[in-house]
């Protein structure tokens, strides 16, 4: 029976059609960055001291220096301790000279912020510092905590709905609560927003990536996952430039919203995936996109070809307990989400203390994004010549040890720090797009969305936790570089129980799935027998390669232990080129 993937070589695997659709999908990544901006671009040693403009009202005419020194208390190298004030007294300006004030509280009225660097940030506008200041973290970590609520939201939810819902969805979302954050109040109001937005952000990453990975041929599938990457970074230094020009974060919030809104318009003009349509049975539906596809593509696709990938296939049922109930499944989704979940959990620990590896903050995130966008480029020629499982390891590995290394370097050279961490950090995100690539092609169509749901959960709880492994600095500055390099490395260990993937097409079923961990021989055998009852069905299909060819190629590459299928004796002389057959 024939399978999709021959319906996409039809029509064009990576045509005008996959190339509009995979542009409509990875431009948002150009603004999703800006989601992080009010939580990296601020900092709480904002030069604060408590508020006590009470003193004015018995001395109006103090000045500023003269209105500290009287009211504010001093720490042992001389500088204002800016978290406690005098308490305020009802005596006149003469008997504050003359006897002084000496009992001290903590800032009862607020705080005065002298930050030379932006002109509003949530640390001055909601005073988090001081005893607040741990609140920020906390901030932080609801943000997190809503992208994780959005991965597990739109996995079961793009499986019943569709891939296109659960991208336009969560676009919506971001819009409405991008502006609603601009307009915080409070605090609190702030941190609902962040939440909603997080929920959106999580939800559009992961099936944005599925959508367009599930239109496109084998050749390109990398794409999906490399270019919004880089489309991401290039975020970055956008986001950089407006946050160094415009140093408000509530209309830095207002700017992000006007892409967001073109996102929402066109979006809706997006085509479902076919391939789910097909696993759901909407057969009539999958056969219009298709047509619509091959039109886009100026391509005719054979009706023949259609009318047998659409014949009436058994809906695969089951959800998640597929997932656990396969032993083999089970394995490789413990193995690349422990990846996703150690490589998110250092890439955010780094980016969130962008300000504190010595160099200008503005300078950094200027790094760190400007590297981020070759590491992409470099990603998908490393996934389609040397393979996904090598580029994971290697990414976990060496980017996990750049990482540990920080912490054996001095901590006043600061160069050297900021290049150690800036490279560990787009190492782990050339993982993540290795990630994101793995989980498409490991799981079947019926669970793929589950899958890559509770894997982005699992990576999303990680990066959550970020900023409480941060704050382990408290104890000792090496901790959090400690901890994230340690799991990265285990991580890439832990790699080497999947399979490689490269140039294999989607698994339908949970069987195609399983059989991937089979021999390539055998798998091999499993292909020719189906060409070759096409061929049976109808002598005008041209085989390059015989069944006996593609074993004994596969047997003297090394893969020969199979099931049922024996290594022939092949005059060597007789075959073609091993670059003729397409793998």
């Amino acid at each position: 029976m024939a399978n999709f993937g021959e319906i996409l070589e039809a029509i064009g695997d990576f045509g005008l059609f996959q190339k509009l659709l995979l542009f409509a999908l990875c431009f948002p990544n150009l603004i999703l960055p800006f989601q992080l901006s009010s939580l990296v671009f601020n900092h709480a040693d904002t030069n604060h001291h408590c508020n006590t403009d009470w003193i004015l009202k018995v001395g109006p005419n103090l000045t500023k220096e003269e209105q500290l020194n009287l009211t504010l208390p001093r720490l042992s190298d001389g500088s204002f301790n800016p978290c406690q004030m005098y308490v305020p007294v009802d005596w006149n300006l003469s008997a504050i000279w003359e006897y002084g004030l000496n009992q001290t509280t903590t800032c009862t009225d607020g705080w005065v912020h002298n930050d030379t660097i932006y002109e509003a940030t949530i640390v001055t506008d909601f005073d988090l510092v001081c005893e607040n200041v741990n609140i920020f973290r906390g901030a932080q970590t609801v943000f997190f905590a809503g992208v994780l609520v959005g991965a597990i939201l739109f996995g079961p939810f793009s499986e019943s709905f569709g891939r296109k819902r659960a991208t336009q969805i969560p676009m919506v979302l971001m819009l409405i609560f991008t502006v609603v954050t601009g307009l915080s109040p409070n605090f609190y109001v702030y941190l609902v927003s962040q939440f909603i937005n997080g929920i959106g952000l999580g939800g559009f990453r992961i099936n944005s990536i599925i959508l367009a990975c599930e239109w496109i041929g084998v050749a390109q599938r990398s794409y999906a996952a490399c270019l919004s990457q880089v489309l991401a970074a290039l975020g970055q230094v956008m986001f950089l430039a407006v946050v160094y020009f415009v140093r408000d974060w509530r209309l830095d919030q207002f700017i992000m919203a006007g892409p967001i809104a073109t996102v929402v318009i066109y979006i809706w003009f997006l085509p479902e995936s076919a391939r789910w349509l097909l696993d759901r049975g909407r057969n009539k539906d999958a056969k219009k996109l298709i047509q619509k596809a091959a039109a886009v593509n100026k391509r005719a696709v054979p009706e023949s070809l259609v009318e047998e990938v659409l014949k009436e296939k058994p809906v695969e049922k089951g959800g998640i307990k597929i997932l656990f109930r396969s032993r083999v499944l089970r394995k490789y989704f413990l193995a690349i989400t422990f990846a996703w979940c150690a490589l998110n959990l250092a890439y955010y620990s780094m980016s969130l203390n962008v300000g504190k590896f010595g160099l200008d903050i503005f300078l950094t995130q200027l790094i760190f994004g400007l590297s981020e966008i070759p590491v992409h480029f470099l990603c998908m020629w490393s996934l389609e010549v040397v393979g996904r499982k090598p580029s994971l390891i290697f990414s976990l590995v060496l980017g996990g040890s750049l990482c540990l290394l920080t912490v054996a370097v001095p901590q006043n050279s600061s160069i050297a720090i900021a290049v150690l961490a800036t490279c560990g950090r787009f190492l782990m995100n050339a993982a993540g797009s290795v990630c994101n690539v793995y989980f498409q092609e490991l799981f079947p169509t019926s669970i793929r969305q589950t899958a890559t749901g509770l894997g982005s959960t699992a990576a999303r709880a990680a990066s959550m936790l970020s900023p409480v492994v941060n704050m382990l600095e408290m104890f000792h500055f090496s901790i959090p570089m400690v901890v994230i390099s340690s799991l990265a490395l285990a991580s890439g260990a832990t790699a080497f129980l999947l399979p490689e993937t490269r140039r294999t097409e989607l698994p339908a079923s949970t069987e195609e799935a399983e059989g991937k961990s089979l021999p390539e021989a055998l798998r091999l055998c499993r292909v020719t027998d189906s060409i070759q009852d096409q061929q049976r069905d109808d002598p005008k299909v041209s085989i390059s390669w015989t069944r006996p060819q593609l074993l004994w190629w596969s047997w003297r590459s090394g893969e020969h232990e199979t099931d049922s299928c024996d290594a022939p004796e092949t005059d060597e002389s007789s075959l073609r080129p091993a670059s003729s057959l397409r793998r």
